[in-house]
């Protein structure tokens, strides 16, 4: 038994816990899934649960939700962790469910961090769950498909949670401001882009948000009248980010992903890095980097270099895989490869020509060669007529028209003589050539 001194106090509690939202009216964030309507928080509301899981980064609300849940439902609660418990607990557990279900009483048992049982952990649920005895909510970090078992995925809704945005945070913030389990016994003065620069430290993660918060504050200036005044440069101190006082949205969000996108195209890889840098340093998104890496790969490199899209897309899969802080060195590496590798615009050039055709011409027929032709109508209407196969011809072309005849002759794509360019405009050239030679009356 744990003894207690006469002298011990009672430790406050950090702001985030303070502050843990008790009602749906309280939760912020999730309106896709706790909006007005919505199908979770009819479920809640009408105290209609069945077994879920909760899927979402660290901080958005996966264990208030289920906290939530037990304050409204009229079932028994059960609170477990999956890093503390084993087999033992879990049986002791079920033994307590299946004596509620003979009295009539429902349990709900909520497993945080679900995806750290292995399987025979979680198959020791699936036979409980199966018959009812128990409504299981897990909560997880990880994708479902791959850390639950497949038989215990199967009975259970998957609902996933997002990273609270930047406004969101704010609004959080905001009100541990003003109320009273907060900071709302005290005046603060912080300025809003403070509050966003701290939303964009967060990076969605409410309980950083606040933790945060709680320090900067606690680190502010105190004044004559007990007011505190929180600025810039403690910020910076608590944070040790200077370069984090941007907005994503604003102008600074966007002048940094261009500069980073210019550098790579003006072949110049310490300038991209440093602008991958400012971005990710700042809190940026490193899945939004990626992506426009992953444009940049086509729209600047495209087959002068085709590895270029394969670096670029294994990249965003480490990000995603991975996170920040690993993830910076295979952002790197990607950018490092597309600002040393040969450069060409000539797919961008190619759709941007074809598009503009295309939105001119949207009714132009597709000629009727190239045409599927499934019924004998189709066939009667001469869907398909001499349409030939290109793998059974001897050079594996074919002098069938593509093109509508409007737009016959027409060139899109113009290959450089960029890098591995050079042979596909002479692969190219060589079946230009051939289909001229072979052309049909």
């Amino acid at each position: 038994m744990e003894q207690t001194s006469l002298f011990e106090r009672k430790l406050p509690q950090p702001l985030a816990a303070r502050l843990r939202p008790t009602t749906l009216e309280e939760y912020v964030g999730q309106t896709h899934l706790l909006g007005p309507g919505k199908v979770l928080r009819r479920l809640i509301e009408t105290d209609q649960v069945s077994s879920m899981i909760f899927w979402g980064p660290p901080g958005v609300g996966k264990t208030t939700l289920a906290q939530i849940i037990a304050k409204k439902t009229k079932a028994a609660f059960i609170n477990f962790s999956a890093v503390t418990s084993g087999i033992k607990e879990i049986r002791a557990v079920m033994q307590q469910a299946e004596d509620n279900r003979r009295f009539g009483e429902q349990t709900i048992l909520f497993v945080d961090e679900i995806h750290r049982f292995n399987k025979a952990q979680q198959d020791a649920f699936l036979p409980f769950v199966e018959k009812g005895s128990i409504i299981l909510i897990g909560a997880t970090t990880e994708n479902p498909s791959f850390e639950i078992n497949g038989a215990l995925l199967s009975r259970c809704k998957v609902f996933v949670l997002h990273s609270l945005t930047p406004d969101e945070l704010v609004e959080l913030m905001r009100r541990a401001l003003r109320d009273e389990r907060g900071f709302g016994g005290q005046v603060v003065h912080i300025d809003d882009a403070l509050l966003q620069a701290l939303a964009v430290f967060a990076n969605g993660d409410a309980r950083t948000a606040l933790s945060t918060l709680e320090m900067v504050v606690l680190n502010g200036q105190v004044g004559p009248d007990g007011s505190v005044t929180v600025t810039e440069e403690d910020f910076e101190q608590c944070t040790s980010k200077r370069s984090l006082l941007y907005d994503k949205k604003g102008e600074e969000h966007y002048n940094l992903i261009s500069a980073l996108h210019k550098s790579m195209r003006n072949s110049d890889p310490d300038a991209a890095v440093y602008w991958l840098a400012r971005m990710l340093e700042a809190g940026e998104d490193p899945l939004y980097v990626a992506r426009r890496v992953i444009r940049f790969a086509c729209e600047d490199v495209g087959l002068a270099d085709p590895r270029a899209l394969e670096q670029a897309v294994a990249a965003y899969q480490a990000c995603h895989f991975l996170g920040m802080p690993e993830c910076t060195l295979h952002l790197t590496q990607a950018v490092v490869y597309l600002s040393l590798a040969p450069k060409s615009n000539a797919l961008y050039r190619a759709y941007e020509s074809a598009k503009s055709d295309a939105v001119r011409q949207l009714a132009e027929p597709v000629p009727l060669v190239i045409r599927n032709a499934p019924t004998r109508l189709m066939q009667e209407l001469e869907y398909g007529k001499g349409y030939q196969y290109a793998h059974d011809a001897p050079d594996k072309l074919t002098n069938i028209q593509c093109l509508p005849d409007s737009l016959l002759g027409r060139v899109y794509y113009d290959p450089t003589e960029e890098g591995l360019e050079a042979r596909y405009k002479a692969r190219l050239q060589q079946i230009k050539d051939w289909k001229k030679e072979h052309q049909a009356p």
